[in-house]
This record gives structure tokens, C-alpha cells and sequence, in this order.
């Protein structure tokens, strides 16, 4: 064989090496990708799973919210004075100009200062007087930093505590009812609010009964 023939047998064995070690590579890096994007899949379909399943629970936790009970009442009505409500505690209607500052107090607040916040989004947890101090701790405990308002009510309750938000509330019997967490979450500045945002502020603050 002539020395031209051998180097031209020589460059085709040295191509057909460099194609297969190339075809090598690429196979490598299609299994790599497809190696890459099925783990990607399992663990968005892992961090789906999990969000549902964190949201069943959570729900589960917050308790069933079946037995709120609504109502029908317009905001924006302001008038001085006692106002007798249907309702006790009140849920809405006529109220005081002037709402009543977020907080927990150790006495009975003005039903017609306290309406005015629940129209701010405000949820109001009443009490008992004779409800045990460690049930209310237990009641100040679940709150939020703002735009709800803790207090005994001195009139005629369904329950021992009443959860109030505007045109929406629930009795329960126990500081320990799951629902509590679970009213405060779904109706604080929730989509019942006749005037979401506006201040729990600035307000009126009974400050002999104000604890913080």
C-alpha cells in the first residue's frame, strides 16, 4: 500500500474516532438533561403536593367554619349616640363616627365605637366576664398585632366567647376551639370589609380599660 493510501486510511480512522467520541458526549449530555428535567418534574410535583397538603392541614387546624353565621348590613351610616342593636354582640349597622382603637381591653368597650372598627376590617372577640384569666390569656395569645380588638361584653351572649367581623360571627365555647385561628384568618380585613384599609388607629381608646 502506498504511504498516500496509508495517511488517508489513517485520517479516516482518526475521523470516524472523533465522530464516535462525540456521539458519546452527546449521548452523555441528552442523559444528563433528560436526568436533570425528570428531577425537576419530581420536585415541583413534590413542592405541589406538599403546598396542598400544607393547606389541607392548615384548614383542618383552623376548624370548620360551617357555623358562621351572616348577616346583611350596609356600611357608611354614622349617628351620635346609644344605638340598640338586633344583634348581641352587634355585627354591623349604625355606629359611631368615631371607631374604636384595635386592642384588648379589661373592660366593656362602646358597642358603637367597636361596630366602626369591625367596618374596618376589625374582627372583635368578646367574653364572658366570669371566663377563666387563663382562657383569656389563651384568647390574647391567638391575636395578631393589629386590626382586632379583645374585650368582656357585659350584655347577653350566645356563648361564653363570640367572634364578630362585619356581617359575620361565630359562638364557641372553649378558648381552645380551633375555629378561633381559623375566623381571625379567614375574616380580618377579609372580603366583608366595607372599608378594607382603613385605620384601627388614631381612634377612640377607653384608656382606663386598654391593656395593650
Amino acid at each position: 500500500m502506498s504511504s498516500k493510501k496509508k495517511s488517508v486510511s489513517a485520517r479516516d480512522e482518526k475521523l470516524a474516532a472523533a465522530r464516535k467520541q462525540q456521539q458519546a458526549s452527546e449521548r452523555r449530555r441528552s442523559a444528563l438533561i433528560a436526568g436533570a428535567a425528570g428531577l425537576a418534574i419530581v420536585i415541583i410535583a413534590a413542592a405541589v403536593t406538599w403546598a396542598i397538603l400544607g393547606e389541607r392541614d392548615e384548614r383542618q387546624a383552623a376548624g370548620d367554619l360551617s357555623g358562621v353565621k351572616t348577616f346583611d348590613y350596609k356600611g357608611g351610616n354614622h349617628v351620635d349616640g346609644k344605638i340598640d342593636y338586633k344583634e348581641s354582640p352587634p355585627v354591623g349597622g349604625e355606629h359611631n363616627a368615631v371607631w374604636l382603637n384595635c386592642g384588648t381591653y379589661d373592660e366593656p368597650v362602646p358597642n358603637e365605637h367597636a361596630v366602626h372598627a369591625l367596618e374596618h376590617g376589625a374582627v372583635w372577640i368578646t367574653y364572658d366576664p366570669e371566663l377563666p384569666e387563663a382562657d383569656v390569656k389563651k384568647l390574647d395569645d391567638a391575636l395578631p398585632d393589629t386590626y382586632t380588638v379583645l374585650s368582656p361584653y357585659e350584655g347577653k351572649m350566645p356563648s361564653k366567647i363570640v367572634l364578630s367581623a362585619w356581617d359575620h360571627q361565630l359562638s364557641v365555647d372553649s378558648a381552645d376551639d380551633p375555629r378561633i385561628k381559623g375566623f381571625i384568618k379567614e375574616y380580618r380585613q377579609g372580603e366583608q370589609t366595607p372599608e378594607p384599609g382603613a385605620a384601627c388607629t388614631g381612634g377612640v381608646t377607653p384608656e382606663t380599660s386598654l391593656v395593650k
